[in-house]
């Protein structure tokens, strides 16, 4: 069988998700014609004919890691698993038409709370017009385990990638930033507040848009065909699921650019400004770092800007530079700081 001929070890946490992926996958090659895209976007492509492409794209959910059931219903969880893998295929311009449900559960869920799931994975395939063709069920010793295949099309050539920006095309976000993390961080709270006290009732009506984006988010299904109407077609594109810098990042390292991101320009609501004022927490610091927004990320060309200026569900946040120039934000006041991607690492805790 296999053998380690190092008896020398590495934690995996040191190298992060992405650093995993491709330190794992460095020595696969592509073989067949048909593989489009592989490893390295948000979603694989696949060519199916002469004028359709397939995008899949596949996500795991881990209880106690990704989720927690003292405050995340099952109903919401269904639902956001659905949501966090269309995302991706948003993210690369295709329309999702299928998935995938495969479940791994302890018997300390009755069916009754499965039946709870499939109604959230069941309201999402409505809202988003997908299948569910498929999946698996096997039983767990660890509590639930979740994973989603989404499939989508889109038509030959119209996918976009992570690699396709250049110095001096404009980078822009859809929505607002931040609120998913503040969310999380009200629930986190409340939590504890129960702990100490079980006859207490949270009062999470000052908190529901946060709150809302945390348990139930939603994919940007609308953008692709705004983007049309408005003539412009992104020459890079990603979801916002990690924080703001990580995705910047990972544009910057596939398109070969750098980046220069205006701090006075990322989008936040007032709702989560103030809570971050009430946590004491920097909201800048939360957009970049936040993760779970699920907004889309994209480069436009300069001269598309005219056609998107002032158009409420878009912002325009920075602009890519020289690859020697790196990744940059730009302060309120000026100042350059360089860009680290600190967003959440699912690998860092398990030491």
């Amino acid at each position: 069988m296999f053998e380690n001929k190092d008896n020398s070890s590495t934690g995996i946490g040191s190298l992060g998700e992405f650093g995993l992926i491709d330190h794992l996958t460095k020595n696969f090659k592509i073989k067949q014609k048909s593989t489009v895209m592989g490893i390295g976007d948000d979603a694989a492509v696949i060519s199916c004919n002469s004028r359709k492409e397939m995008v899949v794209s596949t996500d795991f959910l881990l209880e106690g890691v990704h989720f927690d059931l003292s405050y995340m219903p099952l109903k919401h969880l269904g639902y956001k698993a659905v949501v966090v893998n269309l995302s991706d295929v948003y993210a690369m311009n295709a329309e999702p038409t299928q998935i995938t449900v495969s479940i791994a559960v302890s018997n300390r869920f009755p069916v009754e709370a499965l039946e709870e799931l499939y109604a959230g994975i069941e309201a999402a395939a409505k809202i988003y017009n997908v299948d569910v063709v498929g999946g698996d069920t096997t039983s767990s010793t660890t509590g639930l385990m979740i994973s989603i295949t989404a499939i989508g099309m889109v038509n030959k050539g119209d996918a976009i990638y992570r690699s396709g920006a250049k110095e001096n095309d404009l980078l822009v976000v859809t929505g607002d930033l931040g609120a998913s993390y503040m969310g999380l961080q009200v629930l986190e709270r409340e939590k504890e507040v129960f702990k100490v006290n079980p006859n207490s009732q949270p009062d999470l009506e000052p908190y529901s848009y946060l709150v809302e984006r945390q348990l139930k988010p939603e994919a940007r299904k609308n953008i692709s065909k705004l983007l049309v109407e408005l003539d412009v077609k992104p020459t890079a594109m990603i979801d916002i699921s990690d924080g703001l810098s990580s995705e910047i990042i990972h544009i910057c390292k596939s398109s070969k650019v750098g980046c220069n991101l205006f701090e006075d320009k990322i989008p936040l609501d007032p709702q989560v400004i103030s809570v971050c004022e009430e946590f004491n927490l920097d909201s800048t610091t939360i957009a970049l770092s936040g993760g779970e927004d699920y907004e889309l990320l994209f480069t436009i060309k300069t001269e598309d800007y005219p056609k998107l200026k002032g158009n409420p569900h878009l912002t325009v946040i920075g602009h890519m530079t020289n690859q020697n120039e790196g990744t940059h934000l730009i302060s309120r006041a000026g100042t350059k700081i360089p860009l680290i991607a600190r967003g959440w690492n699912a690998l860092e805790n398990e030491e």
